[in-house]
């Protein structure tokens, strides 16, 4: 996500369409990698389909706000919002 912040600066002042086509594969690649931790975390997937078998669990609570806001979903929620965003700027731009 860190790499994206300047994608946007550089690209969207002033607006330049090129921002898309640089953003689009991180932000999916994240929101991929953010659905799949909360299928960890969420006990949907098996526990052996996790990576991180030694050090630090993917699936240990850090943060619990509201008794479900958590990190992994924070990150997939951020992911959600930028690639529906990213959609609307496609269709707004692309398509004139």
């Amino acid at each position: 996500m860190y790499p994206l912040v300047l994608i946007f600066l550089v690209g969207l002042l002033p607006l330049n369409r090129m921002v898309f086509k640089f953003s689009i594969p991180l932000v999916a690649t994240g929101w991929a990698i953010g659905l799949y931790h909360n299928l960890l975390y969420y006990k949907i997937l098996p526990k052996s389909a996790a990576p991180c078998a030694k050090g630090i669990s993917c699936t240990t609570t850090y943060i619990q706000w509201g008794g479900f806001i958590t990190i992994p979903l924070l990150s997939f929620v951020a992911f959600t919002i930028l690639l529906a965003l990213l959609i609307i700027f496609y269709r707004k731009f692309y398509r004139n």
